[in-house]
């Protein structure tokens, strides 16, 4: 399927590994122009030399910035004033008793997990409603509806980038611009394989995964990890034209993890 990306530029937060990475690659593979960004040079650039290896003529442009901070969002808007396609990707997690989280912790994970996403939506939906085109999407987590006390702080997040989202999306009425939310479910980062793997330091990991799904994840449909090409791939058709009916959505790629028909 052409997703109809060969003119479009697309900035992907935090998109050196995991998820962001997967979803740059797919998008990149679809023909647009893809922003790499993270923290340090050798991160952006060890991720371009990743998906070129795979995609030689993919068209990338290595960002530095630190998303999560106020000046990190200025140095991204300053070098790319205006992209087609936004990714809100960038977050972080730690599970955390909740009597443990200080008040540092709180807001330290609003900051980089929300507040990114206001302040680049703030500068760039205001251009796509200008040129009357443009994507938005969030990249979300199941535990925004299901969320799991070990990590209270992180699903306020997750709930509230929904909640942004919708929001924004209001804003788009009548135009050819849609902001969605994806909530992807337990899914096999190299941060989410350290903490199966911690939580069962005793165990082959394959049979660390399954208990892992088994108890902690009962609900879950494929009892698996996803593949970040999994949600790479529903991130980038949500992104593309083909999807303009589909504006002000929380779309679930959570192997069935939430227990609801909607």
């Amino acid at each position: 399927m052409d997703l109809r990306l060969n003119d479009k530029t697309a900035l992907i937060t935090a998109s050196s590994g995991g998820i962001g990475m997967a979803i740059a690659k797919r998008i990149a593979a679809e023909g647009a122009t893809t922003i790499i960004n993270a923290r340090s040079t050798s991160s952006v650039e060890k991720a371009i030399n990743e998906i070129q290896k795979e995609l030689p003529d993919a068209k990338l442009v290595g960002l530095v910035a630190d998303n999560g901070t106020a000046e990190g969002i200025a140095t991204t808007t300053d070098e790319h004033p205006n992209v087609d396609i936004l990714i809100n990707n960038l977050g972080i997690f730690e599970p955390v008793d909740f009597f443990d989280l200080t008040d540092d912790q709180w807001n330290e994970i609003f900051e980089i997990n929300v507040m990114s996403g206001v302040r680049l939506a703030r500068h760039y939906l205001k251009r796509m409603l200008d040129q009357n085109s443009g994507r938005i999407v969030f990249i979300s987590s199941e535990s925004a509806i299901v969320p799991s006390p070990e990590m209270a702080h992180y699903a306020m997040t997750k709930t509230a980038q929904l909640t942004l989202s919708r929001s924004l999306a209001q804003l788009t009425q009548g135009t050819n611009v849609t902001v969605n939310s994806v909530l992807p479910g337990s899914t096999a980062t190299p941060g989410v394989q350290k903490f199966v793997g911690d939580l069962f330091p005793d165990e082959e990991y394959e049979s660390a995964e399954k208990r892992f799904m088994a108890e902690n994840r009962p609900t879950s449909l494929i009892q698996r990890l996803i593949d970040p090409d999994e949600i790479a791939s529903l991130v980038a058709f949500v992104s593309s034209p083909l999807a303009s009916a589909i504006n002000g959505a929380a779309l679930r790629s959570d192997g069935g993890i939430v227990p609801t028909i909607a």
